[in-house]
């Protein structure tokens, strides 16, 4: 409780202090914010179907120069385990991004907790380049509940459209290191190993100039018979499945 707090109160003031910063180029760095909503078949993390059927993912974030802050949360009616479904968990982010020459870099600390427990904490780094299918990596480490690690490796493609719209493409791999929440491989022990991998194709459609529309659709599939357990053991809906097809719209705002 205590940390959840914590994690409150440094948003709150962070966000109370962007309002009130100016916003003229010439006196400092604007302030940004966004809101937004997934509606999605189902809930996936990092190739874990967390869920058994349709989630509302709504989000708010608001940014200052490189440094922003943001709140996500997961609202689920159907969550195995869980009888009065709701608001299951609710992330805090914040983090701070640059560039220098072609190379993007974002540097961050997600607190993320749960309605039954086990909140955690991880840090990431993570360094994206301009260029052909702009590759990126991405590295997170739980120093808490998790204890262990994740890296992700991922390209993808933007193709402009007519009428402002957008088709993305990406496809990205990850592995697992250690990491208590990845779940265990099929003699019932955390594991080092290739993890999953998600392709996936989201279409931006503009409504106005600050609201957006995008539908997408994607896959995700284990890469390892350490991961192929482990997911299958961690499917919320019960199958035992470790690759799955799954979609949805985002509704986003920003200001």
């Amino acid at each position: 409780m205590k940390k959840i707090l914590s994690i409150t109160a440094v948003i709150m003031v962070m966000a109370a202090f962007f309002v009130a910063a100016p916003v003229k180029a010439e006196e400092g760095p604007a302030v940004s914010g966004s809101a937004g909503a997934d509606f999605m078949s189902h809930y996936i993390w990092r190739g874990q179907r967390l869920s058994d059927g349709f989630v509302i993912q709504p989000t708010v974030g608001i940014t200052y120069g490189g440094f922003g802050a943001n709140i996500w949360s997961n609202w689920d009616d159907t969550v195995a385990g869980l009888t009065d479904g709701g608001v299951t968990e609710t992330d805090y982010t914040l983090n701070y991004t640059f560039a220098k020459d072609k190379f993007g870099f974002d540097i961050g600390l997600i607190f993320y907790t749960f309605k039954g427990g086990g909140d955690t904490q991880e840090v990431y780094a993570a360094v994206s380049y301009d260029t052909l299918l702009s590759p990126s990596v991405a590295v997170y480490w739980d120093f808490d509940e998790g204890d262990g690690g994740f890296i992700s490796a991922s390209i993808g493609h933007s193709l402009p459209l007519p009428g402002g719209m957008a088709l993305d493409l990406g496809a990205s791999a990850s592995m697992n290191l250690d990491h208590a929440y990845l779940g265990t491989d099929s003699a019932g022990k955390t594991f080092t190993d290739l993890y999953n991998a998600d392709i996936k194709a989201s279409m931006t459609i503009p409504v106005t100039k600050n609201i957006s529309v995008t539908p997408m659709v994607a896959a995700s599939m284990s890469l390892s018979d350490d991961a192929e357990a482990a997911l299958k053991g961690l499917d919320a809906t019960g199958q035992a499945d470790d690759s799955y097809v799954y979609g949805g719209v985002n509704l986003s705002l920003s200001f």
